[in-house]
């Protein structure tokens, strides 16, 4: 089966990006730009592999944060990789699902790419 990664960022072109890496990887990607749209697709039968949040989200401060505790709730197995612009403070990290990874931005596709295989090899 091949991955699938569900994106979550508020900035539009920085979702279409990590979507086209992603996708130029060969795998399949769904795309939301707030929390409640992300838990639509984990609430959903669609079968998810990993998700891929921004920390703060415009709706949401830390709501990446608190949508990956709510993922992994939903779906247990699922691997989580965190990104933000702002320094990742160790209270901020403390608040990561469990072996969670983190890909501070901004990131080149490159990076991106090897910490969505890092984090499915996991």
């Amino acid at each position: 089966m091949i991955p699938v990664i569900l994106i979550v960022e508020d900035e539009m072109i920085v979702r279409l990006v990590a979507e086209m890496t992603i996708r130029g990887q060969g795998y399949k990607t769904l795309s939301a730009g707030d929390v409640d749209e992300a838990l639509e697709f984990l609430r959903s039968p669609q079968h998810i592999s990993a998700l891929f949040t921004d920390i703060y989200l415009k709706t949401a401060p830390l709501g990446g944060c608190t949508l990956a505790h709510q993922a992994i709730a939903l779906r247990p197995d699922l691997r989580v990789l965190y990104t933000t612009g702002n320094a990742a403070t160790d209270q901020m990290k403390s608040m990561f699902v469990d072996s969670a990874h983190f890909l501070p931005k901004p990131y080149s596709d490159d990076q991106l790419r090897n910490s969505i295989q890092g984090l499915l090899a996991a």
